[in-house]
């Protein structure tokens, strides 16, 4: 079942690794089909090199397996909710990637600074609030789902227009229009925290960049007019 799906879940997982941004099993990703609506998903705690597609395990959207020997990861829930909120979204990566992460346990959205990040990013990179004692407590990967999407419903964002959120204390979640996409978005994410670290450690009184260097650059690559690139 999905046979091609896994083997491209299984390389968007691999991918994590190559692009440095997982140690261990610290990390996820997954892909929905959406004509069956079943999702491809990473196996819980399985470690990355001795993985197979094989491995890959099958959900439906109430979380339940369809096809897998082994449990499907404990972010399940999640990736579950914004695959239900999101119908443009196709794909879901979750790492804990180290400098993202370390502006999740700030509890700061990433500024807009520059171009690099409005070339994938329509305004700051949102953080979500802390989950409560009670969520915590209750459905937790759930309502880390819901925690993220009731703040992208609040500040009014589009998931692939601003494709990644961090949450509060815990780390970062990338959106795409499949999973391939969704690493790409957390690979970004990532390097934009680094400079926006970095760019706060030489001007600890930096401010945001101008919004209309932001609109150019993001509409350039993603507006209808966009001319950034090759046609296809």
């Amino acid at each position: 079942m999905l046979e091609a799906l896994k083997e491209k879940v299984l390389k968007a997982n691999l991918d994590l690794v190559k692009h440095h941004l997982v140690l261990f099993t610290w990390g996820n990703v997954s892909e929905i089909d959406r004509a069956s609506g079943l999702i491809v998903i990473k196996p819980s705690g399985v470690e990355y090199d001795v993985m197979k597609a094989s491995d890959m395990v099958v959900v439906d959207l109430n979380g339940k397996v369809v096809e897998g020997d082994l449990r499907p990861s404990s972010d399940t829930p999640t990736h579950i909710e914004f695959y239900k909120a999101f119908p443009d979204v196709g794909g879901v990566t979750h790492t804990h990637s180290t400098y993202a992460t370390a502006w999740a346990q700030a509890g700061r959205a990433i500024p807009f600074y520059g171009t690099t990040h409005a070339d994938y990013f329509y305004g700051d990179i949102p953080c979500a609030r802390s989950l409560t004692q009670a969520e915590i407590e209750g459905e937790y990967e759930k309502n880390t789902g819901l925690a993220i999407i009731e703040k992208f419903r609040a500040d009014g964002l589009k998931p692939l227009e601003v494709p990644g959120v961090l949450i509060k204390s815990h780390g970062v979640f990338a959106f795409g229009k499949d999973a391939d996409a969704s690493v790409y978005n957390a690979t970004v994410i990532e390097e934009v925290a680094k400079m926006a670290t970095i760019t706060e450690a030489v001007n600890p009184d930096v401010t945001r960049a101008d919004r209309f260097m932001m609109e150019k650059h993001y509409q350039r690559k993603h507006g209808k007019n966009a001319y950034y690139g090759q046609k296809k």
